[in-house]
């Protein structure tokens, strides 16, 4: 009797360790899209995304933890400007430049979390830091939309995301044009994963 007790009572912990064990999702590249915009001289807003994005999300949702880590690629910057007219280099051009990205010398920057905040069983707020042109500082982002399920074709399991936040470019050493081309940036990224 003591033996099926305890035999009962390992079954039932390792079935609960399995439920609450860290489940790790492979960021998709062609579904994973950070981007940004910023008003240009208070006249209108440009927006940008980045091409060659990379990274994983690591979810306990019982434990309600994890992590996530995104590199993105500078030089994958696009505007709706890549080609240059009358003499001028392209904007698209310019942002990989030394005046803003510099992404000769520094090709990625990365976000990394420090702290996932859950709301109920959602993930509410993401405590990380963004490393760019070298320089690490804190960013918190807002996790606008989070869903999980089976891909309806491939029937794999995948999670995904919409995350937003807002920098000021300057904690970074990234000032040309300040004011006329705003400090405050606003970013979002949108996340989708596969389970590995």
């Amino acid at each position: 009797m003591t033996t099926r007790i305890l035999l009962a009572a390992a079954l039932g912990a390792a079935s609960l360790a399995a439920v609450a064990a860290p489940e790790t999702y492979v960021l998709d590249p062609a579904h994973t899209l950070p981007g940004f915009s910023i008003s240009h001289l208070g006249m209108s807003t440009v927006r940008g995304l980045f091409d060659g994005a990379s990274g994983k999300v690591v979810l306990d949702r019982a434990a309600k933890t994890g992590s996530i880590e995104v590199k993105i690629a500078t030089a994958g910057i696009h505007t709706g400007n890549s080609k240059s007219a009358g003499g001028m280099r392209s904007r698209d051009d310019h942002l990989r430049s030394a005046d803003f990205f510099n992404s000769a010398e520094f090709p990625d920057m990365v976000f990394k979390s420090t702290k996932i905040a859950f709301a109920g069983e959602q993930p509410d707020t993401i405590e990380g830091t963004l490393t760019l042109l070298g320089v690490t500082k804190p960013v918190t982002l807002k996790v606008d939309h989070f869903n999980c399920g089976p891909n309806p074709m491939s029937k794999k399991e995948m999670c995904g995301a919409d995350l937003s936040g807002s920098i000021k470019r300057s904690d970074w050493g990234m000032k040309y044009g300040v004011p006329g081309v705003s400090d405050e940036v606003k970013l979002f990224i949108a996340v989708e994963g596969y389970k590995q």
